[in-house]
């Protein structure tokens, strides 16, 4: 692909790529980058049609093609300076993005964190997750206030949280600095939700490899994430007790302080 995404970069030092989840933008990892960016590259990408990215297309919007242009636009933005490859941290829908990068590029793939991610969002036989007619609904919700939609989302990301307001009022403010998605773009990633199934591409993960979810997440629940235990038995997992979708907003400062001192201990050459 001849056309690079837009990213930000700040810091340096090991890099370290983030990448969000449906709906929203790289807006939401703004604090996240303050706590990290005197200590690593830290980078992030905002999916095509997304954030700064909103004006970019991918046809067709497929895993592989978002994946492919991410990888190439992260390789590029590496200082010179830097000769290792960068842990990538994805969210949600961006867990999913990091993962198939983690096993598609593994050469580029220093480590892999997920947080509030899984393998399967929907609910299958014998596997927990999102209702179909849950998210048939949210394409009938998008056909018609697509702004609407998103805001009931932000709400999901914080349900659990004992400072639900705060939590999504912080969320508003990081997302709606950039502009709203296309009612298009929405329902293909959307369908990523639907359609992407990596359990069994999941056990042959060879990087280090961090799990991070919140304990009351309706989107993947405590019973998915026994079974992910099961397919990656040599990864690390935490779960932060007051947290719902977003414990990097819910629980800031527990977030920041396992995830540095997980990569502190994990990047040690």
């Amino acid at each position: 692909m001849a056309n690079l995404l837009k990213i930000t970069s700040k810091g340096s030092g090991i890099p370290l790529v983030f990448i969000h989840g449906w709906g929203l933008n790289s807006g939401v990892w703004q604090p996240t980058i303050e706590q990290l960016q005197a200590h690593y590259q830290v980078i992030t990408v905002d999916l095509p049609g997304f954030g700064l990215n909103v004006d970019y297309q991918v046809k067709p919007y497929t895993l592989a093609n978002v994946t492919e242009v991410i990888q190439q636009t992260v390789m590029k933005a590496l200082t010179k300076a830097t000769e290792q490859a960068p842990v990538y941290i994805g969210w949600s829908l961006g867990g999913l993005v990091a993962s198939e990068i983690a096993l598609t590029f593994p050469d580029s793939v220093k480590a892999l964190v997920t947080v509030a991610s899984s393998p399967c969002f929907v609910e299958q036989e014998n596997w927990p997750g999102i209702k179909s007619d849950v998210l048939a609904l949210f394409h009938q919700q998008l056909t018609q206030d697509t702004e609407k939609t998103i805001n009931n989302f932000l709400k999901i990301q914080a349900m659990g949280s004992p400072h639900l307001r705060q939590d999504i009022k912080k969320l508003r403010e990081l997302v709606m600095q950039y502009p709203i998605p296309s009612q298009q773009t929405l329902e293909h990633s959307l369908e990523f939700l639907e359609v992407i199934d990596q359990r069994k591409q999941l056990t042959k993960v060879n990087q280090p490899f961090l799990r991070l979810y919140g304990k009351q997440d309706g989107l993947v629940p405590k019973s998915a994430i026994n079974l992910i235990d099961k397919l990656v038995k040599d990864s690390d997992v935490i779960i932060f007790e007051q947290s719902s979708h977003a414990p990097f907003i819910s629980e800031f400062e527990l977030f920041i302080n396992t995830l540095k001192g997980w990569l502190q201990h994990t990047l040690v050459e």
